[in-house]
């Protein structure tokens, strides 16, 4: 009688989560099914099919877990006092679920870009709809939130700021973007267009700290909320574009300020992302009865994210969101990649699509994974992970970033916080693996000397070719490995500060100016910067209203970079196969080319500066880095260091073994030294010494 009413009561208990998972997705439409063009991929999962559709769900405002939603209680409701949103979705799934790893695998899209294709490892693979300012289009994923107005249904004001540079010469309409990324319409458009306090302001110069010179207002009557193209000024009223009545000077920055209406409940994107995945792992149903189609044949769920993405991860973990309204872990792991900071979604007039660039905020508040007080801006002991250790719904995490996330996406204070006195220590649920000498994502590998012409456009050095996929795949295995069989990763490889790793950026650029093309200017840093934002921003969450904008900037921060040996290339982390034999100096920043922000960081690229061939070829350029003939000999030599360093990052398990196979036949065919014989005897000795290491 006792094991019948324990049974009986599990399966009340299940019902009921279900229930509660299902309620959450009222509808979910599956709009298109159909077999994957790879019917068999590697691992024997099967035939994959592909099922793309949007799902109907809602938020409930008086849930405590959506307490923190920016604006929530302000969103349209409906019968049932709930918010409603739709988001896309594509699922990839085998045909036969039974030959599943039972492993659902959400990828975060960025930007509302990203897709699913057949797994092969037998993965089931899931992307859906969570930043709701992106532009719907047939092929990315979305979702739609609501406005939030004023109890009496007025519409809620705030500030913006738009900025314009290089503005060909003759132009007198540019099209208003929010974000440093400078793409698609303004998401909040004027509240009025003629409205007296919108001010357009023209700089002649701006530091990387935000300083300015030549500063000059425009006149409010020279510059109108207008599409000029094919009218004169004053143009035919348009909020999306800026007319300027004597047209824009291309040597100058224009800064638009102005008052913006119809703030998005943006927030509603992360219930929805825990509702989704909840919903897939867990209910048998949507609450209108359609089936929910691979009920059942989950077990485990690991979240991926590159970027923006990535950022996304951390905000979603730290804001509370893995914790389902059941209190079931939501993402058993998480892998946020190339993320350096939060996503600014749960704001009031969020832009959850920039890039930190100048006045955006994600690197405001919390971005360690240790708790640590941040005594330089005043803000209290905290981490990313309080929310879930309180309710016990933290995911294990392997986080992975590169040498461009410190000098772009200021990285710094992640690892060091904001005095950059001492290493914030890791949490035993949190791995963390460096890839040095990377751009942001990695570059496309290979072993090429030469630089790809054309390759890095708009910078002033050739692409950084130095590759992350290869090692992001085995750590991807190792996170899978850690989640479904208890397995822990290897242990984290990162630089830190007390082993000297970290460094003040002048110490690690002491050797570039003597590097060939980096002769005379700074190296450029995306400095970390302390912004006022206005008494309304809770800046530990980063959540609530920013009342300024652009905000005062009070003082740069410290930043620290990974130290670099004589070549320039960085000397700690998990290195890839060819950054430990190298056939150039990898950077992790390049330099704009022309324009406003020449000599400024060319975005998030790295740059690369290949050796010289010969010693002939190295003292003619008078190049300090010996000379790739110096360092190897001969392509034996050259072929033994990559069979060298595959051999130990397959056993480290930072490489996997088809990669470390295909890796040593790229090098053999890669012609980076002549066949044969090397030129002197010194040069066979180095490749001897190679092999036999």
């Amino acid at each position: 009688m006792r094991m019948h009413s324990v049974m009986l009561l599990v399966c009340v208990l299940s019902s009921a989560a279900g229930t509660h998972a299902s309620a959450q997705v009222t509808a979910i439409e599956i709009l298109s099914r159909e077999p994957a063009e790879s019917s068999e991929p590697t691992g024997a999962p099967g035939r994959y099919e592909i099922l793309r559709g949007r799902i109907h769900g809602e938020v409930d405002p008086s849930e405590p877990l959506n307490g923190i939603i920016q604006d929530l209680q302000l969103a349209r409701r409906n019968a049932r006092g709930r918010v409603e949103y739709v988001a896309t979705f594509a699922l990839a799934k085998p045909i036969d679920l039974t030959r599943s790893s039972h492993v659902l695998m959400y990828q975060v899209v960025n930007r509302g870009n990203g897709g699913v294709s057949p797994d092969p490892d037998g993965h089931i693979v899931l992307v859906s709809g969570w930043q709701g300012d992106v532009t719907p289009t047939d092929s990315n994923y979305t979702i739609a939130v609501p406005v939030a107005t004023q109890p009496d249904g007025s519409p809620i004001t705030g500030p913006m700021v738009a900025r314009f540079f290089d503005v060909p010469a003759g132009t007198h309409t540019r099209e208003i973007h929010l974000s440093s990324m400078g793409t698609g319409p303004p998401q909040y458009l004027p509240a009025t267009l003629d409205q007296t306090n919108a001010t357009l302001t023209m700089y002649a110069s701006e530091s990387p700290d935000g300083a300015h010179t030549g500063t000059v207002v425009v006149p409010r009557d020279a510059w109108a909320f207008a599409d000029c193209s094919t009218t004169p000024f004053p143009g035919s009223p348009d909020p999306t574009r800026v007319c300027l009545k004597d047209g824009f000077d291309a040597t100058k920055l224009y800064e638009l300020t102005y008052s913006a209406k119809d703030p998005l409940v943006l927030g509603i994107g992360l219930a929805a992302t825990r509702d989704i995945v909840s919903f897939f792992h867990h209910a048998e149903k949507d609450a209108a009865g359609t089936p929910n189609p691979i009920a059942g044949a989950v077990r485990h769920v690991v979240a991926v994210g590159d970027s923006q993405s990535g950022n996304f991860i951390r905000t979603f973990i730290h804001l509370g969101f893995n914790e389902d309204l059941s209190h079931r872990i939501v993402w058993n792991g998480a892998f946020p990649r190339i993320a350096a900071r939060q996503t600014p979604i749960n704001l009031r007039f969020a832009l959850p699509g920039g890039a930190a660039g100048l006045y955006e905020p994600g690197s405001d508040g919390v971005v360690w994974w240790g708790r640590y007080e941040d005594h330089a801006r005043g803000l209290p002991a905290a981490s990313l992970l309080d929310r879930c250790t309180a309710t016990r719904t933290c995911p294990k995490i392997v986080e992975a970033f590169g040498s461009a996330e410190f000098w772009g996406l200021r990285l710094s204070p992640d690892l060091i916080g904001t005095d950059a006195r001492h290493d914030i220590p890791l949490p035993s649920n949190v791995r963390r693996y460096y890839y040095p000498g990377t751009t942001h994502g990695g570059g496309h590998g290979g072993f090429h000397v030469d630089a790809e012409p054309g390759s890095q456009r708009g910078c002033s050095l050739p692409a950084n070719p130095n590759p992350e996929i290869d090692t992001t795949r085995a750590l991807t295995h190792a996170l899978v490995d850690w989640v479904t069989k208890g397995t822990p990763p290897p242990a984290s490889r990162y630089p830190r500060l007390a082993a000297g790793e970290l460094v003040p950026v002048s110490r690690a650029t002491a050797a570039f100016p003597h590097l060939p093309g980096l002769a005379g200017g700074d190296v450029p840093l995306n400095p970390l910067l302390e912004y006022d934002f206005g008494p309304d921003l809770r800046l530990n969450d980063l959540t609530g209203t920013i009342a300024r904008m652009p905000p005062r900037i009070l003082r740069t921060l410290p930043s620290f970079v990974p130290i670099v040996n004589a070549d320039g290339n960085e000397t700690t982390g998990v290195p890839s196969v060819l950054h430990q034999a190298p056939l150039g100096t990898y950077l992790g920043w390049n330099r704009t080319a022309a324009g406003f922000f020449a000599g400024r960081g060319c975005g998030f690229a790295g740059g690369y500066i290949p050796f010289a061939r010969t010693r002939a070829q190295r003292i003619a350029a008078n190049d300090p880095r010996p000379s790739i003939e110096e360092r190897y000999g001969t392509i034996e030599g050259y072929v033994c260091a990559v069979e060298r360093a595959a051999r130990q990052a397959v056993a480290d398990r930072f490489l996997l073994l088809p990669d470390a196979d295909r890796l040593v036949a790229e090098a053999r065919k890669s012609g980076v030294l002549p066949d044969g014989a090397a030129s002197t005897d010194d040069d066979r000795s180095i490749a001897r010494s190679r092999c036999s290491r």
